[in-house]
Parts: C-alpha cells; structure tokens; sequence
C-alpha cells in the first residue's frame, strides 16, 4: 500500500514537470515565430518585413493610378484643342465665304491687260467687248449645272445632280482691248455639246460680256489628263488652251446674265465652299465633356 502511493506521487511530480516543459515550449515557439520576419539594420534597428513589403506594394499601386489619371486627362484636353482648332478654321471658311461673295457681287471693271494685276482679281467681276469665235470651242467636261442656290443649301454633302454635259469654253476677240481671251460661256447638256445643235446660240454680232476672272488649275489627283486631240478637256489649263487656241492664257466665266438664249447657260461659277466645321465644333467639344465627366466620377468623385 505503502509502495502504490509512492508510486502515485512520482508519476503526479512527472506528469506536472512534463506539462510545464510543454508550455514553456510552446511559449518560446511562440515567441521565436513572432520574431522571424524581424530583420536588424545597419544601425542596429529592427524592421518588419512583411509589413515594408506591404507599404512598397500599395505605394506602388498609387503611383500607377496617380499616371494613369494623368495620362487619361489628355483625352479631354486633346478633345478641347481640336474643338477650338476647328472654331479658328471656321473662322476663316466664313472670311472667306464673304470675301468670294464680296468680289462676285462687286460693280465690273474693264479687264485690265497687266499680268500681274490679273493673278490678283480671280473671281473678280469683269467687262468685256468683242466677238466671239465659234470655230475653235474647247468642251470641258464631264460637268453637271451649277445651282448656287441648292449647292449653299447642300454645302458639305455627297449628293450631286444626276445631270451632266459639258462648260463650253469659246475664244472672244476684244475689239477694245485688241487681244483675244477665253470665255467659258456656261453649260450645255450632253446633247447639245456639238454647235450644230445649238445654232441659234451661236451669235456672230459684237457683244458685251460680264464674268469673274479664273485663273489655270492644277490637275488633281484622279482627274484624268487633258486629251487635247478629242478635246476633252478635265481641267483649265490655261497655257495649253492658248496654245490650240491662239489666244491669250487670260479666262473669264461669263456670268448667268450673259447668257444667249439658245446658247449655253452662264454662271457656272462655283464659289460655294464646303463648310462642315461646326460639326466638327461639336463633335469635339461633346467628346471633351463626355470624357471630362467620366474622368472626374472616376478619380475625383471617388476620392470625394
């Protein structure tokens, strides 16, 4: 009995030791796994790993908002200066407009002979006295009437007249002047282009002739070359039709009150210029607000 309760007490003294070993392991387990993401500086300073990592991190992320804001803004901003580009330019579409208007309108002035005055009055108005010469026409073509009416109506669109001919362009001796000059006398349509069709338009007697002044033209791209053989002519070359005509490099449009009857139709001057900038006015200051918005819900109203 003596020897049970001596064994008794030594197992409850073991039993004991054992658990505080074990707690006392577990407390500096513990202790040892709270310390490992410490790390000593070179000033002898502790620092906590993971939590610098986490700060690098999310600065980081802040830098890469902080450039995408910024570089997001120049889409507003860029949407803004083409908006106020296309204000300037429709500015100077309507200077224009007026300008063009201005000289088509103007009281005529004799047709003067100087070269260098001429190059400066293209769409001036003009007067001229003469005959005309209806042996040597050139056709300029294919061309549809002008309306400049419909065409101010229409500025800007595709749509165009389903009708075509040709501008018939005749050389005019000027009796006061004593030179002979090219006139584009107006429209024909296409079954009238041959004089033989239209002989009652085809007057021989002096007349007076009011037109704008035009000066020659570049080819532009995708209008065919000049076939003078067949004389066909796409564009005004002018140094080429005084060549074939004998006539001065000098060319008038006659305008609509100069028209023969029975011959072709005068004013076929086209001075409408396209101008489809207030739409442009629109579009782009319309983008530059939409973006604005949806820039300042996404980083400034969320900061907000």
């Amino acid at each position: 009995m003596a020897s049970l309760k001596s064994v008794l007490a030594h197992s409850t003294r073991v039993l004991s030791i054992c658990r505080k070993q074990n707690t006392v392991i577990y407390i500096k387990r513990t202790l040892l796994l709270s310390r490992l993401p410490l790390f000593k500086r070179a000033d002898g300073r502790l620092f906590d790993s993971v939590r610098q990592s986490s700060s690098a991190a999310v600065k980081a992320e802040k830098g890469e908002d902080s450039f995408l804001k910024w570089l997001l803004l120049l889409i507003p901003a860029s949407a803004f200066g083409l908006g106020t580009w296309q204000v300037k330019r429709r500015q100077r579409k309507l200077h224009l407009i007026d300008e063009l208007k201005r000289l088509t309108t103007a009281e005529p002035i004799p047709l003067p002979l100087n070269p260098d005055e001429l190059n400066q009055l293209e769409y001036r108005r003009v007067r001229v006295r003469g005959q005309y010469d209806h042996s040597q026409e050139l056709y300029v073509l294919p061309r549809s009437p002008v309306d400049p009416e419909k065409e101010a109506r229409e500025a800007g669109g595709l749509s165009s007249s389903a009708e075509t001919g040709a501008n018939v362009i005749t050389p005019f001796r000027c009796t006061d002047l004593g030179i002979t000059i090219l006139v584009n006398r107006g429209y024909v349509p296409r079954q009238k282009i041959k004089p033989e069709t239209r002989m009652k338009g085809q007057v021989e007697e002096e007349m007076e002739v009011v037109g704008v002044v035009r000066l020659t033209e570049i080819r532009k791209p995708f209008v065919p070359n000049n076939d003078v053989q067949r004389n066909h002519w796409h564009y005004r070359d002018l140094e080429a039709m005084s060549r074939v005509t004998g006539a001065e490099p000098i060319f008038i449009d006659a305008e609509y009150g100069s028209t023969i009857p029975g011959g072709p139709i005068g004013g076929q001057t086209r001075v409408t210029l396209r101008n489809e900038h207030m739409q442009y006015i629109i579009t782009w200051y319309g983008l530059c607000a939409a973006t604005s918005y949806m820039w300042f819900a996404k980083f400034i109203k969320k900061i907000v």
